[in-house]
């Protein structure tokens, strides 16, 4: 397998530094080059950029025009953005980087600077704010809770994003003399590693300028001026209404900031991006990530259904680009807008009640806007609250919604009423993507882990890469995740890999978990953290039913004592247990399909070194020395487990239920109703018997169809109402394509149909031929009953 990265030199004069970075590195990267110092309180999820901050100014780094960084930690988020306030008035070039409360906490400070027109930029990670518990993770809920305090607003989609945007916004907001928030999603943009091109230094100089040119001094004693001063009836709303002067520049300003930087870089960014809008009949509106994420579904709904879909990104919510939203939403038929927060008691979400008043404004023929004659119908929906997963499955059933006509409030991806029901995943990649799921342990290193394979996977290939692992202070100790992409493009899917051609397994208790094995592709490989040597002992320990998985889709699995390895290698107690991840890099070189470009081993180790110095900038040759010896040993002592072993899975299984069939476990008889019952005695009997799905019958007692609780949820999630509507009978709702068996059917046959289609039952046929005509239902609970653990299906 070779992925080749499709990324030649731009025809440009700055097109960045390529290399992998997260969010916050790119971020840091800007703001350590051209500011003067940094004020701030971080907080989770903004802390990295913080403390890289004060780290590069207690080092004697200085920016690009010599001015030592200065790093100022403040006893609260309330006090650094006083100082930042501070450093301004003084001429000062200056950031802050904060997140949650610490950014609704400093609420009243925001107003005053930008009230006394100070063009500082604050740097933020979203995070959902702790309104019903606290959460450390992705919302826009704390941005949105100053969307009123007269900053400048910017969303970046991506690391990428996150540093090409802390530069046009500076650039921006000392030319307009409007202080700017440079968004972006805390952990999901702010921690995932990305490749990227870092802006250079250069390009950074002339783009920005000095901050002597640019930041004008008020606190200057040659140069009195008044500022902050009380006033009354008399002159306060004059002042306030006078800064209109500077905001009414901002939109023109903004656009030629993004332009220059266009022609300077080559990456092109606007107030609002559509992606395929020119023909959408249907498009969702998102800012941040997910918005990328949509993308990719739309690429793949126009290829597999022929749907002409759209995305549109707001990069700017302040100013509000509302001619521009209107003019790239105009021709669709509807839309719908997906926010990263909830506000129950307002009439809409913020970005909804935007729109909706940017196109009530065309309509009613306001000065530059687009003529227009019709609304699209909107629908609103929350999703991705604290970080909640948004995968291209959940931005499908939305765009199913809108081509439905249904314009209701709905969410994505939880139990609830209003959430979407959605299909299987779908494997939305780039084709010959090659994806890595990690189950591991929180505390042993699964970060380091995953973004040391990212770097040196892309210094070592030349490919795209993407690094996410699943954060959490209160995993230490407990099962975790993490993912890592390698691909030939860039990569959009910003949710949990479902697919993945390699799942390394450092806690040996996941063997025992058949949704870790989820999504292994064909030909996937498999590696297991294991103490022993006997390959037949470790494939002992894999449940039957894993074991029969992993033989369907020719696996591979391999096996090391990488703690041990660690141990051995490392100079430093607290070195054992991380440095697990490293000799996992040796294994993933030696696994993953990409050996064959590297040449011999020797050349590869060379490189490697090279890798980790370039990773690990700032240890000893010692450190380094260990971290290679531990990559050279995962490679070179890994074992594979013998195919013959992972070939006897079938043969066992066949062996052991060959002489069942299906009459021997199904359960005998049906609980029906007629297609036109009333629908709440149909429910009432499902709750009574205990059942989750119940069998419609014709008046010759010939099945029509089936009506499950999910089929109900559906229905009812899309239009709640539905459940009050007297004409609304089970022949509305049931499920009409009805998977079947037969009493004399083999039952592993039964058994394959169930797991090939993903279903928890058959409805049992009288015979082969006689498929409408039910005797029973074979269910998970009968497999259950009869102890048929191994049966390939998860029976909990």
């Amino acid at each position: 397998m070779t992925v080749a990265v499709r990324d030649s030199k731009l025809e440009v004069p700055f097109p960045g530094q390529l290399t992998a970075t997260d969010g916050t590195g790119a971020v840091v990267w800007v703001e350590t080059h051209i500011s003067q110092g940094a004020c701030a309180y971080p907080i989770t999820p903004s802390t990295n950029m913080g403390t890289q901050f004060a780290y590069a100014a207690a080092n004697g780094m200085r920016n690009l025009w010599g001015d030592p960084l200065v790093f100022l930690e403040s006893e609260s988020e309330h006090s650094s953005a006083s100082a930042a306030e501070g450093f301004v008035l003084a001429g000062g070039r200056v950031s802050n980087f904060t997140s949650g409360q610490g950014l609704v906490l400093m609420k009243e400070v925001l107003y005053v600077i930008s009230g006394k027109r100070q063009p500082a930029v604050f740097n933020i990670g979203a995070r959902a704010l702790t309104s019903q518990a606290l959460n450390v993770h992705a919302g826009h809920d704390d941005i949105m809770g100053v969307a009123d305090t007269g900053w400048g607003m910017l969303f970046a989609r991506n690391a990428q994003e996150s540093g090409d945007l802390c530069l046009i916004a500076r650039r921006c907001a000392e030319a307009t003399e409007i202080p700017f928030f440079n968004v972006q999603d805390g952990f999901l943009t702010t921690h995932t590693l990305e490749t990227c091109r870092l802006p250079e230094p250069e390009l950074m100089k002339q783009y920005i300028g000095p901050p002597g040119a640019r930041v004008q001094t008020v606190f200057d004693p040659a140069r009195g001026i008044m500022s902050g001063v009380v006033q009354n009836q008399d002159a306060y709303m004059r002042g306030k209404i006078a800064q209109r002067y500077y905001y009414d520049r901002l939109v023109e300003a903004l656009e030629v900031s993004m332009q220059e930087y266009h022609a300077l870089t080559g990456r092109r960014y606007s107030l609002v991006d559509g992606y395929r809008m020119e023909d959408a009949e249907y498009a969702i509106v998102a800012m941040g990530s997910t918005a990328e994420t949509a993308e990719v579904v739309v690429d793949h709904l126009r290829e597999t259904r022929g749907w002409r879909v759209g995305v549109v990104h707001p990069t700017a919510f302040r100013p509000f680009p509302g001619p521009q939203l209107v003019d790239k939403l105009k021709n669709v038929q509807s839309m719908a807008i997906i926010e990263r927060l909830d506000l129950p008691p307002a009439a809409n979400n913020p970005l909804t009640n935007e729109t909706k008043a940017a196109f009530a404004d065309a309509l009613s023929g306001r000065a530059g806007y687009p003529t227009i004659h019709r609304m699209p119908g909107i629908a609103s929906g929350s999703a991705g609250l604290g970080s909640r997963d948004v995968r291209p499955s959940d931005l499908i059933a939305v765009f199913e919604q809108l081509h439905a006509g249904k314009h209701e409030y709905f969410s994505l991806n939880i139990d609830h009423p209003s959430a979407l029901a959605v299909e299987p995943e779908p494997d939305v990649r780039v084709p010959g993507s090659f994806s890595m799921r990690g189950h591991s342990i929180g505390g042993f290193g699964s970060v380091t882990t995953n973004k040391a394979i990212a770097t040196v996977a892309q210094e070592l290939f030349g490919v795209y890469v993407q690094a996410y692992p699943k954060y959490g202070s209160e995993k230490k100790g407990l099962p975790t995740t993490y993912y890592l992409t390698l691909a030939s493009e860039p990569i959009r899917i910003h949710s949990e890999m479902e697919q993945a051609e390699f799942l390394p397994i450092n806690d040996i208790n996941a063997l025992q978990m058949e949704a870790v094995f989820s999504g292994l592709s064909d030909g996937g490989t498999v590696f297991v953290q294991w103490p022993g040597t006997d390959p037949k002992k470790l494939w002992q320990r894999v449940p039957p039913m894993i074991q029969r998985r992993l033989q369907a889709v020719g696996a591979k699995m391999f096996y090391l004592d990488a703690a041990r390895i660690a141990r051995e290698e490392g100079s430093r107690v607290d070195l054992e247990t991380r440095m697990q991840g490293i000799v996992l890099l040796g294994v993933f070189l030696r696994c993953a399909p990409f050996r064959e470009q590297l040449g011999d081993d020797d050349a590869l180790f060379a490189r490697v070194k090279v890798a980790l110095r370039h990773y690990f900038p700032r240890v000893s040759d010692k450190v380094i020395a260990e971290n290679l010896r531990c990559v050279e040993r995962g490679f070179q002592e890994v074992h594979e487990l013998p195919q013959e072993l992972i070939a006897s899975a079938e043969e066992a299984f066949q062996r052991k239920h060959a002489d069942l069939t299906v009459s021997d476990l199904m359960h005998h008889g049906v609980i029906a109703c007629r297609p036109h019952d009333p629908l709440d005695g149909v429910v009432e009997t499902m709750r009574k018997a205990r059942v989750s799905a119940i069998v419609v019958l014709d008046d010759r007692k010939h099945m029509e169809g089936i009506l499950s609780t999910t089929d109900l949820a559906r229905a009812f999630a899309s239009a709640p109402e539905r459940s009050q509507l007297p004409d609304v009978f089970p022949y509305h709702l049931m499920t009409r394509e009805v998977l079947v068996t037969w009493p004399d059917e083999p039952l592993i046959a039964a058994v394959d149909r169930m797991l090939s289609h993903s279903v928890h039952r058959l409805v049992v046929a009288k015979s082969e031929s006689e498929r409408t005509l039910p005797v029973g239902v074979l269910s998970l609970s009968d497999l259950t009953r009869a102890g048929m653990n191994d049966i390939g299906v998860e029976t909990k």
